[in-house]
């Protein structure tokens, strides 16, 4: 089985740099590692590779996501993997990253893996070069998809992904999944929607107060319509929680105070689909826009990959 150590970066296409930048730099306060002409590498000031690249496109969606691997070996079984089930995969090279494996998953998910990266000193004690509210490092990825039952059995049977906690009705059939690979809650989310498509790329903040002080930047900068969802507590993880959207659309969760999972004792937490404390342990309802919207995946020929709804249908009896 490949060896996969943690999410590692995701590349988004937007429409306006400019406007990306002024985000995710200004407002936000990721650092700018590499810039090239139609595009910017940017990460958290604890990362010490680029995280999240902005690539400008005529039309906003998801290149990929990636998971960096132990050894080059874990390549070669990840292409092995690819060939036994017919899923499409080529080599690619990005900036930092000159051997990377991209492929399909088995459920529409444009997903990369990569072992060796240029790392670069981390600006995590240069506290005078910290912007914004103060984005740490890269946490999470959380996936629309029609597939959850089906895909959190491929990622732990193929890829070793464990499961932290899950969500389930009455009749067993799974609505979500948080599943992992270093030791946290989740490196990658599986929640029940017309996919596959993004619903979040998340940040981990440095406590509570720095995501109350996205709020009050945002509200400064006159963007208050850029927060969608929190400030709040979930059930599910029990983290401390911000959803905010980009002028694209793409949505970015900051996310702090949540638990480890690192005990081979540990054992799955369940959650009923209707039960409120799930997706909020306290705050605000949830609005619709998070449960139904999200960014497309490009697909592997090129285009976007073809969103489709599954057999689960409904949300939640506490939206708003």
């Amino acid at each position: 089985m490949p060896d996969i150590i943690r999410i590692a970066h995701t590349i988004f296409t937007v429409t306006d740099l400019a406007a990306s930048r002024a985000f995710y730099v200004d407002l936000l306060g990721l650092n700018v590692l590499h810039e090239e002409p139609g595009a910017l590498y940017l990460r958290g000031v604890e990362d010490r590779e680029w995280t999240l690249k902005l690539e400008l496109a005529k039309q906003a969606g998801v290149r990929h996501i990636a998971y960096r691997v132990r050894a080059d070996a874990d390549l070669e079984r990840m292409a092995a993997l690819a060939e036994r089930e017919g899923l499409p995969y080529r080599w690619e090279s990005e900036r930092d990253r000159p051997r990377m494996l991209r492929m399909q998953d088995p459920f529409g998910v444009p997903v990369a893996f990569f072992r060796e990266s240029v790392t670069h000193p981390w600006l995590l004690q240069d506290y005078h070069l910290h912007r914004g509210p103060g984005l740490q490092r890269v946490d999470h990825v959380n996936v629309m998809t029609p597939e959850v039952g089906n895909m959190r059995d491929w990622y732990a049977r193929e890829l070793g992904f464990r499961t932290s906690e899950y969500t389930e009705d009455d009749e067993g059939r799974i609505w979500a999944a948080w599943v992992q690979r270093r030791g946290g809650v989740h490196d990658l989310a599986m929640t029940n929607g017309t996919g596959p498509r993004l619903h979040h790329w998340a940040y981990w903040m440095p406590d509570a107060m720095s995501i109350i002080r996205t709020c009050d930047i945002l509200a400064g900068a006159r963007q208050p319509e850029r927060i969608e969802r929190g400030p709040g507590r979930h059930g599910i993880s029990n983290a401390f929680f911000l959803y905010v959207r980009d002028p694209d659309g793409h949505r970015i969760e900051l996310y702090t105070s949540d638990y480890i999972t690192v005990d081979p004792d540990f054992e799955p937490i369940r959650w009923h689909l209707n039960d409120p404390r799930r997706q909020t342990l306290w705050g605000a309802k949830t609005p619709r826009s998070w449960f139904e919207e999200g960014s497309s995946f490009e697909a592997f020929d090129g285009g976007w990959v073809e969103a489709r709804e599954g057999e689960l249908k409904g949300m939640p009896i506490h939206v708003i």
